[in-house]
C-alpha cells in the first residue's frame, strides 16, 4: 500500500467493511487505476476480534462498535435497542455472528420482477460461488477457489442435537446446509472461519493486496462530504473532504467515488452532501443538490424474538461457564485445539419454515442457542438454559435513517418501526406458538423444557404480539436504505448508480430493495462482486 501524498486517486471507496473490502480487491487487480479505501474506524488488531466468541466483547465495545441506538420504538413497547455496526477495519465482518447464509432464490427473483436486471437467483449464484472457498469443495452451488472461507462448526451440543429431532418431529426435515436456493429445513449454520479463528473481509480480501503499490488505506479517517463539480453541467462526484489524524483533507477522484459504509452511513454521508429529501435536508440547513426522496427510507432490518426455556439432564454453555476452571478449560481447548465453545458464533443452528401454509417460501427463521443471558454483552444466566430465537426473514415493516442535525460527528436517528404492520404482528404470534410447539415436542421431553420467556402464561394473540414487543431485538441485519429500482423512491439503479448524479455509486446492503431471508454479510460479499463488475466494465478495465 502506498502512502496518500498524492491525493489523486481513480477510485475512492468510503468504508472499509464487507464491501469496502472486496471492493479494493478486485479494483486494484488493475495495476494502472490507484484506490484509495476509507475507514473511520481503527485497525482490527483488537484481541478479541479474531476469537469467534469475541462478538460479546466487540458488540457494544466503542472500540470496534459505533454504538448506535434506535429512537424508542412504539412496536418494541417504547424501547430503544442498541444498533451495533462495526467500528473497525472489516466492519461488520469483524463483529458479525459469522454466519454464512445467501437467502433463497426467491429473494433474488423478487428483485428481477422489480425490473433490477441481472440481480435473479441464476445471476448471483455464479458470483457467491466466485468468491467462495467451501470446506467441502466445489459442486453445482458451491465454489472452492475464492477467499472467503466457508466452514462447519468446531463443537457439538446435545441439546441441539435434539432440538432438530423436535423440529423434524413438528414437520421441519432435517437438510444438510441451507444456501442451495430453497433454506425449508434445519441445519448447522456454516461459519466464514478458518480453523476456529474469524475470517473478516479484512482476512479474506484485503490482507492478500496489502502490498499492492496502487493502494492506499486509511484508517481512522472520517468523511465529512462529497464534493462535486459545480461547473458540470449535472452534479458529478469528485472526491471527499475527510478528517484524518486532526485535519482535513481533500482528496479527488477521477472516476468515481464509491460508498460502501453501509445501511446507517450511506444513507447519512448523501444527505450530509445534499442528495436526499429536500425537505429533510433544508430542515438541517443544507441545499439539496438532487432530490431523491428515497434516500435513509426503506429501511429493513430482522427482529428476533429471544425466547429462553430451562432445561434438565443436558449442558449449556451457561452451565459450562459457570466457574473460573470451566472458563479456563474451554479457553485450553480453543489455543491448544481451537476447538470447542469459543469457536461458536451466537447461533450454531438454525430453522427455516412458513408460519402459515399461505407463504409462498420459508419465512421464518431460528437461530438457536445452547445459552442464555439477558442481552449480548450481559453475563450468561446462572441456571441451564436455551435460547430459540424466532424472525420474520421477509419483515413488511419499513423504517428510516435520517439527520439528528447537519454535524458529521452526530448519530443519524435510526427508526426502524419494528412490528408496525399487522402482517409483522401476526408473523411475530406465529413464530412464538411454533417455537412452543417445537419445544413441546417428544424429542425434547427428557429434558424437560421449561417457558421462561415470554412465559407459558400468556396465551392470547394480543398478549403474544405484546410480548414479542418486549423480548423483539435486532439481528444486525439493516439493509434497503438506498436501494435499487426505477421507482420513485429508487437511489441506484441496477448498476448501482446513484441517480441523477455522475460518478457516485452506491455498493452495500443499502442497495437491497427488499431483505434475504436470513444473515446479510454474505449477499453483501456478492453485492460488492457486481459492483466491482459494473465498475471495471464502465471504465474499460
Amino acid at each position: 500500500m502506498t502512502d496518500s501524498s498524492n491525493q489523486r486517486f481513480d477510485y475512492i471507496i468510503v468504508g472499509a467493511g464487507t464491501a469496502g473490502c472486496v471492493l479494493a480487491n478486485r479494483l486494484t487487480e488493475d495495476p494502472s487505476k490507484r484506490v484509495l479505501l476509507l475507514e473511520a474506524g481503527k485497525k482490527d488488531n483488537y484481541f478479541w476480534i479474531d476469537i469467534p466468541v469475541g462478538y460479546l466483547y466487540t458488540i457494544g465495545n466503542p472500540r470496534t462498535d459505533w454504538c448506535f441506538e434506535t429512537e424508542p420504538e412504539a412496536g418494541l413497547n417504547g424501547r430503544s435497542i442498541g444498533y451495533a455496526r462495526g467500528k473497525v477495519l472489516g466492519g461488520c465482518s469483524s463483529i458479525n455472528a459469522m454466519i454464512y447464509m445467501r437467502g433463497q432464490q426467491s429473494d433474488y427473483d423478487h428483485w428481477a420482477g422489480l425490473g433490477n436486471s441481472g440481480w435473479g437467483w441464476q445471476d448471483v449464484l455464479p458470483v457467491f460461488r466466485r468468491s467462495e472457498n467451501y470446506q467441502h469443495g466445489a459442486d453445482d452451488f458451491h465454489g472452492s477457489n475464492g477467499e472467503l472461507r466457508v466452514e462447519e462448526r468446531r463443537v457439538n451440543w446435545e441439546i441441539l442435537d435434539v432440538w432438530r429431532d423436535a423440529a423434524e418431529q413438528c414437520g421441519i426435515p432435517k437438510i444438510d446446509e441451507f444456501n442451495r436456493g430453497d433454506n425449508f429445513g434445519n441445519a448447522y449454520f456454516q461459519m466464514n472461519q478458518r480453523s476456529g479463528k474469524r475470517w473478516s473481509a479484512v482476512r479474506a480480501f484485503l490482507d492478500p493486496i496489502k502490498d499492492r503499490p496502487n493502494l492506499t488505506l486509511l484508517t481512522e479517517a472520517s468523511v465529512r462530504e462529497i464534493r462535486f463539480d459545480d461547473d458540470a453541467t449535472e452534479p458529478t462526484a469528485t472526491g471527499v473532504k475527510v478528517l484524518h489524524n486532526g485535519h482535513e483533507q481533500i482528496f479527488a477522484a477521477n472516476n468515481e467515488v464509491i460508498l460502501a459504509a453501509g445501511a446507517v452511513a450511506s444513507p447519512q454521508l448523501l444527505q450530509l452532501s445534499g442528495i436526499g429529501a429536500s425537505e429533510t435536508l433544508h430542515k438541517h440547513g443544507i441545499a439539496t443538490l438532487i432530490e431523491l426522496p428515497g434516500v435513509g427510507e426503506n429501511l429493513q432490518d430482522h427482529l428476533q424474538i429471544r425466547t429462553i426455556y430451562t432445561v434438565e439432564n443436558t449442558v449449556t454453555l451457561n452451565q459450562r461457564a459457570r466457574t473460573p476452571w470451566g472458563m479456563a478449560l474451554m479457553g485450553l481447548e480453543y489455543f491448544v485445539r481451537k476447538t470447542g465453545p469459543l469457536t461458536m458464533p451466537p447461533s450454531q443452528l438454525g430453522a427455516f419454515a412458513k408460519s402459515d401454509p399461505n407463504q409462498p417460501s420459508a419465512n421464518i427463521e431460528w437461530h438457536v442457542q445452547p445459552l442464555s443471558l439477558d442481552k449480548f454483552g450481559s453475563p450468561l444466566h446462572r441456571y441451564n438454559a436455551i435460547t430459540p430465537s424466532v424472525c420474520n426473514v421477509r419483515p413488511s415493516s419499513r423504517g428510516q435513517i435520517s439527520l439528528r442535525d447537519s454535524n458529521p460527528d452526530s448519530s443519524p436517528l435510526i427508526r426502524p418501526n419494528y412490528l408496525s404492520t399487522e402482517d409483522d404482528k401476526a408473523v411475530a404470534v406465529a413464530g412464538l406458538k411454533f417455537t412452543r410447539q417445537i419445544m413441546a415436542a417428544p424429542a425434547l421431553a427428557p429434558f424437560a423444557p421449561h417457558e421462561l420467556k415470554p412465559g407459558a402464561h400468556l396465551t392470547s394473540d394480543e398478549e403474544l404480539a405484546h410480548a414479542a414487543g418486549d423480548l423483539g431485538t435486532t439481528i444486525f441485519h439493516p439493509v434497503g436504505t438506498c436501494k435499487m429500482g426505477r421507482d420513485p423512491m429508487a437511489v441506484v439503479d441496477a448498476q448501482l448508480r446513484v441517480r441523477g448524479v455522475h460518478n457516485l455509486r452506491v455498493v452495500d446492503a443499502s442497495i437491497m430493495p427488499t431483505i434475504t431471508s436470513g444473515n446479510t454479510n454474505a449477499p453483501t460479499v456478492m453485492i460488492a462482486e457486481k459492483g466491482a463488475e459494473f465498475i471495471r466494465q464502465q471504465h474499460g478495465h
